[in-house]
């Protein structure tokens, strides 16, 4: 069932009649239980469309609907309660605890003087716990690293009890294993909670893992829709840089240099494993593995090669000399 739809909707930027549309006609769908990851080269557009769909701005055209109904005739205390919006910017919230932080995201639904009911505070120990961070609810956001920030941030999202929550580059500040931990967290709320989960992100390798969804806007601004084995096998991937030294590889699921290449090889390796490091370690020295290549390079382990003809070489810019 889709939460929230987009009907023929241009969003952009400007004031009054001068408004400059960056993404066109476009028809999306948010649905309850599923994860769908924007993706896109730095200002395609992400960010003026996260501010549409989250109602913080208008459409240059088109309609948006939540829940049903137009988004223009919601007020913004109910958009609150539908939409849940984790920004990119860092909080200024240092003296706040956990705990406070989590609890301002009751605002939407306690009265003018934001006392805490005993069912907020037990939304915000439950949200608390979904996050993983409970016992550290008495912890100064000052104390926090990045990751037990964003943790933070998710839990005060999750804290509105709103059905859709947005995030806008989640992972920004981030280190791999914090990468990872949060965008495997987002993808489990979206399917224990029957929440929404839209993300931009320039994780490519876990949106492609973790997403029901992707949205990619391609370079020249299309927005390409659909499973992610869909618009994987579509070639949209391929689209989103307009550099020819970029390229999508579908077997890392993710992007890579494209490197002057010299000539092939036929890799033989007994190790998976070390076979994936000598192939990088080849394009880093120009040459590419082919198994319809005529000239077969057999790794018996890191530093020992067995050429062509019969002999050993002990370093691998040696099997450059193929093609010399």
């Amino acid at each position: 069932m889709a939460i929230l739809e987009t009907h023929n909707m241009d969003v952009g930027y400007g004031q009054g009649k001068k408004r400059t549309a960056l993404l066109s006609g476009l028809n999306l769908r948010l649905e309850l239980g599923a994860m769908v990851a924007l993706l896109g080269k730095n200002g395609a557009g992400k960010s003026t469309l996260i501010k549409a769909l989250t109602c913080d701005t208008q459409p240059v055209s088109g309609t948006i609907e939540i829940n049903g109904k137009d988004s223009t005739s919601i007020s913004k205390r109910d958009i609150s309660r539908l939409i849940a919006l984790v920004a990119t910017e860092r909080i200024m919230g240092g003296g706040f605890t956990i705990r406070e932080l989590v609890a301002l995201g009751r605002q939407p639904h306690t009265g003018f003087l934001g006392r805490l009911s005993a069912h907020d505070n037990e939304v915000v120990d439950k949200c608390l716990n979904a996050v993983g961070i409970a016992h550290m609810a008495n912890h100064h956001v000052a104390s926090l690293s990045d990751g037990e920030l964003q943790k933070a941030m998710i839990a005060k999202a999750l804290a509105q009890e709103t059905p859709i929550i947005v995030l806008d580059e989640p992972t920004a500040f981030l280190d791999v294993a914090s990468r990872i931990e949060t965008m495997r967290l987002l993808h489990n709320l979206a399917r224990e909670q029957h929440k929404a989960v839209m993300l931009s992100s320039h994780d490519i390798s876990q949106s492609l893992l973790l997403a029901d969804e992707l949205w990619v806007i391609t370079s020249d601004r299309n927005l390409v829709t659909g499973s992610t084995e869909q618009v994987v096998m579509s070639g949209a991937m391929d689209k989103v840089f307009d550099n020819s030294s970029i390229l999508f590889n579908g077997n890392l699921c993710d992007y890579e240099a494209q490197l002057p290449i010299l000539g092939t090889v036929r890799l033989e390796c007994d190790s998976p494993t070390l076979k994936r490091c000598i192939v990088n370690a080849l394009l880093r020295n120009g040459i590419s593995t082919d198994n319809d290549s005529d000239k077969v390079v057999r790794v018996h382990d890191i530093g020992h090669y067995g050429m062509p003809d019969g002999t050993t070489v002990t370093n691998i810019k040696d099997i450059s000399l193929l093609f010399k």
